[in-house]
């Protein structure tokens, strides 16, 4: 009987859940490191060239008798394309986020970010085709010569209006929103591993047009301050996560090695033109920034 029984109990299966040993991991449920998204990084790049650089070069060398100046030119149909598309690629990078970040942060800064691109499409549209009739962006508005002579004097206010949406409610409803969504992603961005803060050969291989795309965006947009507060974010997050023993991953090292470029490029550029009495006028105060687009129509485009 006694047999019987110890026969039985060794025949019983032993817990798995014994507390006096550690529960093995079951294979393959290690973290799955985060991979560097070449694929966005890329679509954002070449669209951003295209859709938002592009669009003045292309109004000025397609034929005016394709898109008569009373219908959208080319370069507001890029505008409309860009308005589309950027906010879903930026919506495809938040889902890659390792981090879950703030939804409604998110969906408000899409929102404001969509609706500031569409109030520039329309400002920008009409100052192209005032450039068409001779208007001189290193000028302010009342002192260019197709403005300043307008009968009733109070169209000139009109048109400060206009330029008041175009340049200035129109880039910080759009660049704000812009901003903030690559910092809510760069939050994200953090490693405890340290193999993967290196960032692959295409990642190298797009960061100076991405750079360089950033500088003329916050040159031509006139949003330096703004780039500034939003690296300096950055800075101290890096500062922040490395007491914490984290550091940024391919994805984050490649956004913040894009702004510290930018950064230098638009020291380049300011030196470069500090001396420059016109465009001193146009841009006045201690940030001084002038756009690529003045010194264009100031010092190149009648050189041709």
């Amino acid at each position: 009987m006694q047999s019987a029984v110890r026969k039985r109990q060794s025949n019983a299966p032993r817990s798995s859940t014994n507390p006096s040993q550690p529960e093995s991991k079951p294979k393959g449920s290690s973290m799955k490191r985060p991979q560097f998204h070449f694929d966005l990084w890329f679509y954002l790049t070449v669209q951003n060239w295209i859709l938002d650089f592009g669009r003045p070069i292309v109004m000025i060398i397609l034929p005016l008798e394709w898109f008569p100046l009373n219908k959208p030119s080319a370069g507001d149909y890029f505008h409309m394309a860009y308005n589309v598309i950027t906010p879903f690629l930026l919506l495809k990078l938040i889902e890659r986020s390792p981090r879950a970040l703030p939804r409604s942060a998110v969906y408000l800064s899409i929102i404001t970010l969509v609706m500031g691109a569409s109030i520039h499409l329309v400002g920008d549209s009409i100052n192209h085709r005032l450039l068409l009739s001779g208007y001189q962006l290193h000028l302010s508005v009342r002192e260019n010569p197709i403005i300043k002579d307008l009968k009733p004097a109070t169209l000139i206010d009109s048109f400060e209006l206009l330029y008041f949406y175009d340049e200035q409610l129109g880039h910080l409803m759009w660049y704000i929103p812009f901003f903030i969504i690559l910092f809510l992603y760069f939050t994200g961005c953090f490693t405890h591993v340290k193999e993967e803060k290196t960032m692959p050969l295409s990642g190298w291989l797009l960061l100076g047009p991405s750079a360089l795309y950033y500088w003329y965006l916050v040159t031509e947009g006139q949003i330096f301050q703004l780039f500034l507060l939003t690296f300096l974010a950055m800075v101290a997050t890096v500062i922040h996560q490395r007491h914490k023993g984290s550091v940024p991953d391919a994805n984050g090292l490649f956004l913040f090695a894009s702004f510290s470029v930018t950064m230098f490029l638009v020291a380049v550029w300011v030196a470069w033109l500090w001396s420059d009495p016109v465009l001193r006028k146009k841009y006045p105060g201690h940030l001084y920034v002038p756009e690529p687009w003045s010194y264009y129509t100031l010092h190149v485009k009648d050189s041709h």
